[in-house]
């Protein structure tokens, strides 16, 4: 929890703004990168982009050069989770600018006799970020254009097959955020955390290709990898040990002191 909470706000950065709304923080890397593009004005309390529409082509020039790899996939741009949309950017430019991004995870359970399992998906070995690493049977970034409960029945199709009439039966859980240091840049996500029950005979079978298989564990064993491994994407630990404590996997002391650090950061 406090390694994906290791970004000190706003520490050596300054704030982004487009328009007059406040939507990210920006290193002076990239301060230094933006000078004397169209449409920016720099001062010492700010970088701001007169423009909003202009941010798709100004993020582009900037993957050109070689400040960060574009993805191909456009997020929406507000300068709160529940505000109106302002603009749009690449995938790939959101920790480059610290915007705040939107995603998914769906816990997908099953109950037996002997207790109540997970599934865990384990990330394709040609993912750019995390290869190899467990995750949730499904888990994906909220896209433009898209709501939460929309990506959720998108990603749990192209994932691990499961059809929209079950995935919609995935109950609401809670939300998750943190602001996290990475190399790629500073993460600040906002997790829609979702629990599903699968029938026992389901299998998940993924289809896009982004996951390289699936296991069905008891929720035991993936406590064991929480708290004695790395072997899951840093973000997923957070969803799990979510899970954990309302399951009362975790339970007494520790559960209370898990659950006032998941609320205050």
């Amino acid at each position: 929890m406090r390694a994906c909470n290791n970004a000190s706000l706003p520490g050596q950065r300054l704030p982004f703004l487009v328009g007059r709304h406040a939507v990210g923080w920006v290193s002076d890397r990239i301060a230094q990168a933006l000078l004397g593009m169209p449409g920016i004005v720099c001062s010492q309390n700010c970088i701001a982009l007169t423009d909003p529409a202009a941010l798709p082509d100004l993020a582009w020039d900037l993957s050109v050069r070689g400040l960060y790899r574009w993805r191909g996939e456009a997020f929406d741009v507000r300068a709160h989770p529940d505000g109106s949309v302002l603009t749009k950017i690449d995938r790939g430019a959101i920790p480059s600018f610290g915007i705040q991004a939107a995603g998914v995870h769906v816990n997908g359970l099953v109950h037996r006799p002997d207790g109540l399992h997970l599934w865990i998906a384990r990330r394709a070995n040609d993912k750019l970020l995390d290869p190899g690493k467990l995750d949730n049977v499904v888990a994906g970034g909220v896209p433009a254009g898209f709501g939460i409960l929309e990506t959720l029945v998108k990603e749990a199709a192209e994932e691990a097959s499961i059809p929209a009439a079950l995935a919609v039966r995935a109950v609401r859980a809670g939300v998750i955020e943190y602001a996290m240091d990475r190399a790629e840049g500073l993460r600040r996500d906002v997790l829609h955390c979702y629990d599903l029950v699968l029938p026992d005979d389901f299998i998940p079978v993924a289809a896009d290709g982004e996951v390289e298989a699936f296991e069905l564990w008891p929720l035991a064993r993936a406590l064991a990898a929480v708290r004695d491994t790395d072997d899951f994407k840093f973000n997923v630990n957070l969803v799990l040990i979510d899970l954990f404590i309302r399951t009362g996997t975790i339970a007494g002391p520790e559960a209370a002191d898990l659950r006032a650090a998941l609320s205050r950061d």
